[in-house]
């Protein structure tokens, strides 16, 4: 099957690290001064970190992707040095994949003399990586409870929200009016052309957006037209964008806010909207909020 995946032009990288905070799978790293894809198995071709890269070194392919193959994965780092292959096993080891981490590192052991680099000091390496005291995990405030430890999509990790007193006494109160003015609202779903779209203020939001926060009714979608779409898990993500390029030229929509959760995987949705932009032939405000997963505003600029 075809499927998207990240491709680098190493000769226009400077190495300025701008792009890896958001590759939300932890698949980007600098390493010797170049931007390197440690492991094909955790991009998902979104490109998130693409409008970071102020060199355009990085852009997405479409290519036929086989299932992934460990021994071949090695066959091509094993010549980009130590440092690389030391990068890849431990992102196979952060992400639980034991079985491609021990098929890599038979390779390595069937091909020890090929090696420009010490594999025991490497193997040493990778035993003794993430090995930290238990108290330095622990959480004690809300700004640690976000700090993605370890490995694994950040986006996917579980977390205890707690709701003061106050708050469940609110539940009590009236429940508040929909602020909902369409249907439907999922991006595969909506009619770009439709009236409600015309002339009105939109709202981009990701779908998690509004179960996060108790106000979104009252506070953001009042008196704005809707769509919803999920960055991540959303197929067919094109005719999102071509749906969005047609609210703006033929729907002639006034403003775009985009509303995404902290997780870097958002950052697709807004990355769709700018595409958007650069293919239509108007042009609009466009507002970038970053809601926390416990339902604050971290975030509010104009992009």
């Amino acid at each position: 099957m075809k499927r998207d995946i990240l491709k680098i032009d190493e000769e226009l990288c400077n190495g300025c690290c701008k792009c890896v905070p958001n590759c939300h799978e932890g698949a980007l790293q600098v390493i010797d001064g170049k931007l390197r894809l440690v492991s094909e198995l955790m991009c998902d071709g979104l490109g998130a970190c693409i409008g970071n890269c102020p060199e355009g070194a990085i852009t997405i392919e479409t290519r036929e992707a086989e299932p992934y193959n460990e021994t071949r994965v090695m066959e091509q780092m094993k010549d980009k040095g130590k440092n690389s292959i030391l990068a890849h096993l431990n992102h196979m080891k952060d992400h639980g994949e034991t079985g491609f981490l021990q098929e890599g590192v038979s390779y390595l052991k069937d091909h020890r003399k090929e090696l420009k680099f010490n594999l025991d000091e490497v193997m040493s390496e990778v035993h003794n990586h993430g090995k930290v005291l238990a108290n330095e995990h622990h959480v004690n405030n809300h700004s640690q409870q976000h700090n993605h430890e370890g490995g694994g999509c950040p986006g996917s990790r579980a977390v205890v929200i707690e709701i003061p007193y106050t708050q469940n006494n609110n539940a009590l109160q009236a429940e508040q009016p929909s602020e909902l003015r369409q249907w439907p609202v999922q991006m595969h779903l909506i009619n770009p052309n439709a009236p409600y779209f015309r002339n009105t203020d939109l709202l981009v939001a990701a779908d998690c957006v509004a179960f996060s926060m108790g106000g979104f009714h009252k506070n953001h979608l009042k008196g704005k037209s809707l769509a919803i779409a999920c960055p991540k898990l959303d197929h067919g993500t094109d005719s999102y964008v071509e749906k969005l390029t047609s609210m703006i030229d033929i729907a002639k929509v006034n403003t775009i806010t985009v509303m995404m959760m902290e997780v870097p995987c958002c950052g697709g949705l807004l990355k769709m909207v700018k595409t958007a932009l650069v293919n239509a032939s108007r042009k609009v405000p466009v507002k970038k909020m970053i809601v926390g997963i416990n339902g604050e505003v971290l975030q509010e600029d104009c992009v």
